[in-house]
This record gives structure tokens, C-alpha cells and sequence, in this order.
């Protein structure tokens, strides 16, 4: 929680004010890591879908005029075609193959794995660089901040939520995406703003302009095709680990101890509730989740109402065998 992290390799910034840690008050210290993670990850979602094109192999699978590869001359590394998957990418039994998120292979096939490797696949070439750009203007800046072990976890723990939540509310299909781990990165900094509230400088400024990109994220989650479950079940969990591990000593503290004669506490009382009720949450919320999907309870009849969070297939996307794919 101290301005000196853990994490190694940060270079602290004395009084100098940040443009990019989005309306921090200009007095306020703050330790700059270069970013490496973030970089990573992208670099390692780009490898996941190349390998995932080479081993769907579209021209070997598919033959005819009316079911031509998209873009053929790229060899087996060519889309499937466009009525099966409008996002130039591979085809769903290739995305099952390889890890997708399925109730079923979850519960009944103990294939708890794919409730992680779904956060690297996506169904397609506009799926990923979407997933990526977002990922870079919101994972940079946030790991600049707060070092890769927090964002790390952020990430990787988001995604894991995200696909619970999901897996209980979607059980006759398929879904694929990181926006699940890029929405516990949004929780997180929303998060991180309630719980630093003191070192803002214009803070309705910075809220307004938070709550509107999550609105807007969220509502886009209401298109076909979308798995707004694993964005509500991402965000929810980032917005729980942003209180845990984002916290930052109150303004004027770094102050206080120059002077000896002000004595002052490193972090606000309301920053330790909020810790102990965001930890409490997470833990209760992660736990009754697992234990409903390995149940194999069906989150909708638990919420009669849910199913309006995420709208239904559109009938001119037809995936092979029938299979409804979701893309998170």
C-alpha cells in the first residue's frame, strides 16, 4: 500500500505531476513502473490466435464455391466463411478444441481449466485487435501506477470471475474473450478512485468520465452475440480487488512526515472498510459461485429477470452443428 512497492525496477517521481494518472493532484508522489505485462499479454493473445488458425485449417475442412474460405491465399491460416463467423476467425468446434468456456465440459467432464484458457481465445481477427487496443490504452496506464503483480492479479482473477458468472447464466453455449479480464480492469479503477478520493484533483470530472466509458461498455454488451455475463462477473471482481490493491496513503501524509509536529495516519479509516468489506465479497462471491457451477445449478432460475443482461443469438450468425458462440 506504501508508495514503495514490492515490485522492483520502479523509478519514484518526486512532486511531478502525472498527465496521464488521469486528474491525480499535481502534489500528490506516485511510482512509475515501465510497463512490461500488459505488452506481454497482448503479444501472447496474438500467438494464441495464430496457433488457433493453424490448427483450424479452413481450406482442408471446407470445399465448394458456396463455403469458400475467407481470404484463402493466406493457406490454413484463412478465415472460416463469413456466414458461420462474420468476425474473421476460426470455427466454433476449433475454439471448443482448444479451451472455450462449455458448462457442460466444465461440470460434467471436470475440464475446470477452461474457466482460464477462454480469457486467451477469441473468435475472431475484429474480436482480438478490439479485446487488444483496449487492453493497451487501459492496462498501461494502470500497470505505469500500480507495478504488473497487482495488475497482474487484477487480470487474471477479473477473467477467472467473468467466466463463472457466465458458465451459471449461459449453458448452451460456447464464449471466448479476454473483455472479462479488461472489465475487472475498469472495476478496478473505479475502485481505485473511490478508495484514493483525497488525491484527485477534480474528482466528479474524473467519475463522470469513468461511470460513462463503463456505461457505455456495459451497454454494448447488449448486442447479439456478446457475453455481457463474463462483463458484469469480470467487473464485479475487479471492482472488489481495486479496494484491495490499489490503495494509496491520503493525501497529505507524505506531508506530515517532513514535519514532526503533524502527526497523521498513512490511510483514511473509510480505505480499511472498504478493504475488509471488498475482501469479504470477493471471497463469499468467488466461493458460492464455484460451488453453484460444480453443482451444475442454472443461475437463471435463481434470477428470473438475468436473462435481459445479455441479448440473445440473431439468426443470420449460423455457427456450425448449431453451436451458439458468444464472444466476451
Amino acid at each position: 500500500m506504501a508508495n514503495r512497492d514490492v515490485e522492483r525496477g520502479g523509478k519514484q517521481n518526486r512532486g511531478v505531476h502525472n498527465n496521464n494518472n488521469y486528474f491525480y493532484d499535481e502534489s500528490s508522489r506516485n511510482t512509475h513502473w515501465t510497463p512490461w505485462l500488459v505488452p506481454a499479454i497482448v503479444v501472447a493473445n496474438l500467438a494464441v490466435f495464430i496457433a488457433v488458425m493453424f490448427v483450424n485449417d479452413c481450406p482442408k475442412k471446407i470445399n465448394g464455391p458456396n463455403k469458400a474460405c475467407v481470404a484463402r491465399f493466406l493457406g490454413r491460416f484463412s478465415f472460416q466463411p463469413l456466414r458461420e463467423n462474420p468476425l474473421f476467425g476460426p470455427s466454433s468446434s476449433t475454439l471448443e478444441r482448444m479451451g472455450a468456456l462449455e458448462w457442460r465440459k466444465v461440470v460434467h467432464e471436470h475440464q475446470g481449466w477452461r474457466l482460464v484458457t477462454c480469457m486467451w481465445l477469441h473468435a475472431g481477427i475484429i474480436h482480438l485487435l478490439t479485446n487488444m487496443l483496449s487492453l493497451i490504452f487501459i492496462g498501461i496506464r494502470l500497470e505505469q501506477q500500480f507495478g504488473f503483480i497487482r495488475v497482474g492479479l487484477i487480470y487474471l482473477v477479473s477473467g477467472f470471475g467473468g467466466s463463472i458468472l457466465s458458465s451459471l447464466f449461459l449453458q448452451e453455449s460456447i464464449s471466448v474473450g479476454a473483455s472479462g479480464a479488461l472489465f475487472g480492469l475498469l472495476g478496478a479503477m473505479l475502485s481505485e478512485l473511490l478508495t484514493n478520493w483525497t488525491i484527485y484533483a477534480n474528482k466528479a470530472a474524473a467519475l463522470v468520465t469513468l461511470l460513462f466509458i463503463i456505461a457505455i461498455n456495459l451497454g454494448l454488451g447488449l448486442l447479439p452475440r456478446v457475453d455481457n455475463f463474463a462483463h458484469i462477473g469480470g467487473f464485479l471482481t475487479g471492482l472488489c480487488l481495486g479496494f484491495i490493491l490499489l490503495v494509496r496513503p491520503q493525501y497529505g501524509w507524505e506531508a506530515s512526515r517532513t514535519n514532526t509536529s503533524v502527526t497523521k495516519r498513512k490511510h483514511s479509516m473509510y480505505q480499511y472498510v472498504l478493504f475488509v468489506v471488498a475482501a469479504v465479497l470477493l471471497v463469499v462471491g468467488l466461493t458460492v459461485g464455484l460451488v453453484m457451477l460444480f453443482k451444475g445449478e442454472n443461475g437463471n432460475k435463481h434470477c428470473k429477470w438475468c436473462h435481459r443482461l445479455s441479448c440473445f443469438p440473431t439468426s443470420k450468425w449460423t455457427w456450425e452443428r448449431n453451436k451458439r458462440v458468444y464472444y466476451i
